[in-house]
């Protein structure tokens, strides 16, 4: 390596070293998080889990937790309990959000729906409006033309 490319020690320059700029590591910054009064959530309720999902207005996730991120394994992801579970570790995970009322979206027929808004609830946010956005079947579409021999 030429002289002219090594790294002056950090005592002659004029600026201070970085927390682990010497070591060759990228200087990791704070991320600043914006504070959002009213979010979105989705549960998502489906036969063998609940997903639960903090959006803000435009959509962008916040945060996010399921039954079986909490900890729980096979048929004990598709209980009320932890549905529960994970609506309260989500609400955890957006708190420094200083998020206050929520509009909830729910989706499916799975055990959790109800215990997930009773998690969200007891982790002391203000439910505004509860939609069902469970999809409907309706018939399907057009069959295709019956087979002629």
């Amino acid at each position: 390596m030429p002289d002219d490319q090594k790294k002056a020690p950090a005592a002659e320059t004029d600026v201070p070293a970085e927390a682990g700029a010497e070591k060759g590591e990228p200087v990791r910054r704070k991320k600043v998080k914006r504070t959002v009064p009213r979010a979105r959530v989705c549960i998502h309720a489906s036969e063998n889990n609940t997903i639960v999902t903090f959006t803000d207005d435009k959509g962008d996730v916040l945060g996010w937790s399921s039954a079986g991120s909490s900890g729980f394994k096979g048929t004990r992801k598709s209980t009320p309990y932890a549905a529960k579970v994970a609506a309260e570790n989500a609400a955890l995970k957006v708190k420094p959000y200083g998020i206050q009322s929520i509009d909830v979206e729910v989706k499916g027929f799975g055990p959790g729906r109800e215990q997930a808004l009773r998690g969200l609830q007891g982790a002391g946010l203000n439910l505004e409006m509860i939609v069902d956005t469970t999809p409907i079947p309706h018939g399907g579409c057009r069959p295709t033309g019956r087979r002629r021999v």
